[in-house]
């Protein structure tokens, strides 16, 4: 089973990394269902993937709520029958300095970047157990691998997501459940728009703008991996902007 018929559900999906892999898969013919908190932007996304022909439908969610998950993944399953990869993509990004005590934002990122992978892994575990297979999928980052100033917490949190994903891939294979981060380096994406530090935060811009990899390339690198036969399972994709060097 390739690519075309598959059920996709995308978390974050208004915009960026998860706009761009529902606009490639269901070029490739899946089924996507996405799920993000601005409406607006989740019908645009899918009126311009059914004026091409795609398949695709959407649920306003924020994946801090494992109620919203569960009902993204359900509605997969209600629409289109089950539930083939699940695309933990939602993330937040507010880089700071420890010292600057933005606690408030501490505790964000460990509920979106963390809670709102394992709320996606307990949603699509149970649908993947009885249909006898499927695969689910995080974005990670470069920083779930090295760490430098500013990133201490965003850091921990993909360093988090890095040893879920582990255990998943660990506990899960012989269930035919595949498992897989993608960790990217820098992005042109709005993902810089969550730094509150004005420094930090013009800093990230420049070097997203001067030499970051476009949307499309992490989502065809998530398409990759899910295009494997079943008995592939593509654990881990890194990949940097050429002119980047940590």
């Amino acid at each position: 089973m390739s690519i075309e018929n598959k059920v996709v559900v995308i978390t974050g999906a208004s915009s960026g990394i998860g706009a761009a892999t529902a606009k490639v898969l269901a070029e490739k013919g899946a089924k996507v269902v996405l799920g993000a908190r601005r409406a607006d932007r989740l019908n645009e996304l899918v009126t311009a993937i059914t004026a091409n022909g795609g398949q695709a439908v959407a649920q306003v969610t924020d994946v801090t709520d494992q109620k919203q998950v569960q009902a993204l993944a359900d509605l997969a399953v209600a629409k289109f029958g089950r539930l083939d990869v699940m695309f933990n993509n939602a993330g937040l990004m507010p880089l700071s300095e420890l010292h600057l005590l933005k606690v408030a934002e501490w505790e964000r990122m460990i509920d979106v970047n963390i809670k709102g992978v394992l709320y996606g892994i307990a949603a699509a575990l149970p649908i993947m157990h009885q249909q006898g297979g499927g695969q689910i999928i995080a974005t990670d980052s470069v920083a779930g691998h090295f760490v430098h100033p500013n990133t201490a917490v965003y850091a921990g949190t993909k360093f988090a997501v890095r040893t879920i994903m582990e255990g998943l891939r660990q506990e899960e294979g012989k269930n035919h459940i595949r498992a897989m981060i993608v960790s990217p380096g820098a992005v042109e994406t709005e993902l810089y728009s969550t730094i509150t530090d004005p420094a930090v935060r013009e800093n990230t811009y420049h070097n997203e703008r001067s030499y970051g990899l476009k949307d499309i390339d992490v989502a065809n690198a998530v398409a990759y991996a899910i295009d494997q036969p079943e008995n592939v399972s593509i654990n881990e994709i890194l990949l940097r902007p050429t002119e980047q060097p940590l």
